[in-house]
C-alpha cells in the first residue's frame, strides 16, 4: 500500500534534501513544527514528524515503526543496510547490539579514558602551537579517526578512506538524489574493503575489529554477519563525533560569552557538549516504516507509510526547549535526540563524549577565543557538518 496523505495532515511540497535546504534546514522545520504534528512530503512519499514529543515517542515505539524494512528513502541505500544493527529488529538487533555493546559500553570507555585523554591533549597542543589551523581537518576530524581506527584495529595505510566511506553511508539515508546515486559505488567499495582487506589476519590483535570475529567463534553471532556489524564500528564511530566539534568551535566563535563562561567552569564541558548536539545536530533524521494504522495528535498515519523522524526539530521544539535557538551551555539537555531513543539509541554515544570531552577539556586550557573565517558546509542528505573552518586562536 502506497501512503497518502489523511485529511488532517498539511502537505509540503519541497525537497527538504535540496542544497539550499540542507544548507538551512531550521525554518522549514519551525514550519513543520507549527503545521501540526504530523505532515505529509510528497516528493519521497513520507510522513514527517517534528515536534520532540512525537519524535521521542516515535523511536521509542519500535514496533509501530519498524526498522528493518530500512532507515533510508530509497531501496537502493536501504539494501546496502541488510543485517546492519540500526536497520534490523529483535530478535537479530539485540543479538547484534549484545556484541557492539561489550566494547562500547561506558564501563569499557573506562579502560581507554586514560589514553583518549593524552592523545587529544597532544593533539590539541600541537594545533593551537600553530595559531591558525583548521578546526575541521586539523582537529575536529584528525581526531576522531585516529581513535577509531586504532579501536578498531585498522592499518594506518586505510584510515583516511573512513571519512569516504562514512559520507556515502550517510547519503545513502536519503532520498534517490544526485548524493545517494553517486554514493552507491562508494558503498560498494566499503563492502569489498571489508571482505578483502579488513579480514582478521589484517587487524590489530585485541582491537574491536578482531572481537567481532571472536564473537562469532564463540557462536554469539553467524560468521556471515561480521561484514555487516564491522559496518557499524567503520560508520557510526566517526561522522558524529566529528561534525560536533566541528560544529562546537563555529559555535564558540559565535558566542564568545559561552566559551569564556566555559572556561570559568570547566565543570559545565559535558553540559556544554550536550548542547552543541542539540542545537545544531550531526544526525539530522532518520525513516521508519510504519506497519498499522496509528494516529498522532489527531492525525491519521496509515499502514505501510514511510515515516520520517526529524531528529534536529524536535530539538529545537519551543514545547520543550525555552527559546531553542539561543546556545545556552548551562542548559544541559541530556535529553535531547540527536542520538536516538529507546531500542536504536547510539551504541558509540558514550565513546563520542569520551573523546569530545577530551578535546573540550584540552582546548580551554590552552584558548581565550575563537575567530573563524568563512566555513564550509559539507551538504550530505542526513548529516550536517562543516567542511572546512579556518580558525586563528588567542
Amino acid at each position: 500500500m502506497t501512503a497518502t496523505a489523511g485529511p488532517s495532515a498539511p502537505r509540503f511540497g519541497l525537497d527538504l534534501f535540496s542544497d539550499a535546504n540542507l544548507t538551512d534546514p531550521y525554518p522549514i522545520y519551525e514550519r513543520f513544527r507549527a503545521a501540526g504534528p504530523v505532515v505529509y512530503l510528497p516528493a519521497i512519499d513520507a510522513y514527517a514528524l517534528s515536534r520532540y514529543a512525537d519524535v521521542r515517542a516515535g523511536l521509542g515505539d519500535h514496533e509501530t515503526f519498524i526498522s528493518g524494512r530500512g532507515i533510508g528513502l530509497s531501496d537502493e541505500g536501504n539494501a546496502t543496510r541488510k543485517g546492519v544493527i540500526i536497520a534490523s529488529d529483535n530478535p537479530l538487533h539485540d543479538q547484534l547490539r549484545a556484541v557492539l555493546s561489550e566494547r562500547l559500553s561506558p564501563k569499557a570507555m573506562n579502560v581507554i579514558r586514560a589514553e583518549i585523554n593524552e592523545k587529544a591533549d597532544a593533539l590539541v597542543a600541537e594545533v593551537v602551537a600553530q595559531t591558525s589551523f583548521d578546526a575541521v581537518t586539523d582537529l575536529a576530524q584528525a581526531f576522531p579517526l585516529t581513535i577509531v581506527a586504532d579501536l578498531i584495529g585498522l592499518p594506518a595505510a586505510d584510515r583516511l578512506r573512513l571519512l569516504e566511506w562514512a559520507d556515502a553511508g550517510f547519503n545513502l539515508w536519503g532520498p534517490r538524489n544526485e548524493r545517494n546515486i553517486r554514493s552507491l559505488p562508494v558503498w560498494a567499495g566499503l563492502m569489498e574493503y571489508i571482505v578483502t582487506q579488513a579480514t582478521r589476519d589484517k587487524l590489530t590483535p585485541g582491537s574491536m575489529g578482531a572481537a567481532i570475529y571472536e564473537a562469532a567463534d564463540r557462536g554469539a553471532i553467524a560468521h556471515d554477519q561480521c561484514p555487516a556489524l564491522f559496518v557499524s564500528y567503520l560508520v557510526a564511530g566517526v561522522d558524529t563525533t566529528i561534525n560536533a566539534i566541528g560544529n562546537a568551535v563555529a559555535l564558540f566563535a559565535q558566542f564568545p560569552d559561552q566559551w569564556e563562561l566555559l572556561r570559568e567552569k570547566p565543570t559545565l564541558i559535558p553540559s556544554a557538549f550536550e548542547e552543541v548536539l542539540r542545537i545544531d545536530a550531526p544526525l539530522q533524521l532518520v525513516r521508519r516504516y510504519c506497519v498499522r494504522d496509528v494516529e498522532i495528535g489527531g492525525t491519521a498515519i496509515p499502514a505501510d507509510s514511510n515515516v520520517v523522524l526529524i531528529y534536529a526539530s524536535g530539538n529545537h521544539d519551543e514545547r520543550k526547549y525555552p527559546e531553542p535557538a539561543r546556545f545556552d551551555i548551562a542548559r544541559n539537555p541530556v535529553d535531547h535526540l540527536t542520538f536516538g531513543y529507546g531500542l536504536h539509541g547510539c551504541a558509540g554515544q558514550a565513546l563520542a563524549r569520551l573523546e569530545a570531552h577530551a578535546i573540550f577539556r584540552s582546548l580551554v586550557k590552552r584558548v581565550t577565543r575563537f575567530t573563524i573565517g568563512t566555513p564550509v558546509r559539507r551538504l550530505n542528505n542526513v548529516m550536517r557538518g562543516l567542511e572546512r573552518l579556518p580558525v586563528t586562536v588567542s
